[in-house]
């Protein structure tokens, strides 16, 4: 079991250790605790890869004009996105890094839970609830294989649906057929790993949950062109002027009747009423 791997390896089983030396009863219980420790180690970088998704999305509307302006020409479009990048000091895998630190420590546990030494460790508490041997296939009980399997997917897709609230659908679409994809590789994992794999999914929930209250979505850039900002008139549009007191009178008059004018001082006067038209008088002949 010597590989790159080795230290992680060694640092998960004691961990695994320090928590059932802790804890006792069923190593599944340190399993859990595990996937709380690394989560909880990670932490900062996840909240870190949270604020650079938010500063991506913010900055979409301008990456949108920049894809628009060079979409003939694909190599020019990515030099330019990738100098827009730099120039706002952003990195577009910021948010993909804590989803990839997990990986290392899932594999480490991987080949932890396969090691006969460590088989030879639990042996007398390897059992967690239905679960016979969690260093072992559950290949002999179709029925528990299914209910955790419907347990992983349930978890997957709840997970997923409170990740990508606002990723495009392109990439909803992923996210919520990748559940289904790693079910063939799950059913061929150690009943340890299906566990972790479970605690994480209800972890990565109750994070997400947190997160969307501790840091509400952003506005993108540009949104508030249309409406103002902060009482400012909108973009390219000039502001207007609210009708003056004489205009008002005037179109609550109606007609050239009352109609008013504005003074020198902006004050309203009302123009002098016309003469009434006089009456011609008919002569007494008849043409």
């Amino acid at each position: 079991m010597k590989n790159i791997l080795s230290p992680l390896i060694d640092a998960c089983q004691w961990i695994l250790e320090f928590w059932h030396d802790l804890v006792g009863g069923s190593w599944g219980w340190s399993i859990i605790l595990l996937t709380f420790t690394v989560r909880i180690a990670i932490l900062p970088l996840t909240f870190k890869g949270v604020k650079s998704m938010q500063r991506l999305q913010t900055l979409q509307p301008e990456i949108k004009k920049i894809q628009e302006r060079f979409k003939d020409d694909r190599q020019r479009m990515n030099q330019e996105v990738m100098a827009f990048y730099q120039r706002e000091k952003v990195n577009p895998l910021g948010s993909c890094l804590p989803l990839v630190l997990q990986i290392p420590f899932f594999i480490s546990l991987f080949y932890l839970l396969r090691s006969p030494e460590f088989k030879a460790d639990i042996a007398g508490n390897a059992a967690f609830g239905p679960i016979p041997n969690l260093a072992e296939k559950i290949s002999g009980d179709p029925v528990l294989l299914g209910v955790l399997i419907v347990l992983y997917v349930g978890t997957q897709l709840a997970a997923s649906a409170v990740t990508a609230f606002s990723a495009d659908p392109t990439q909803r679409r992923i996210m919520f057929a990748l559940p289904f994809v790693f079910t063939v590789f799950i059913i061929n994992f150690q009943a340890g790993l299906i566990v972790y794999w479970i605690t994480t999914n209800v972890w990565t929930i109750g994070q997400q949950l947190a997160v969307k209250k501790l840091y509400p979505k952003p506005v993108p850039a540009g949104a508030g062109d249309d409406e103002g900002d902060g009482g400012k008139p909108a973009r390219g549009k000039p502001p207007s002027s609210p009708p003056s007191p004489s205009t008002a009178e005037a179109d609550g008059g109606g007609g050239s009747k009352g109609r008013a004018t504005s003074g020198g001082n902006g004050a309203a006067v009302k123009a002098p009423p016309q003469s009434p038209r006089k009456k011609k008088k008919r002569s007494g002949r008849r043409r």
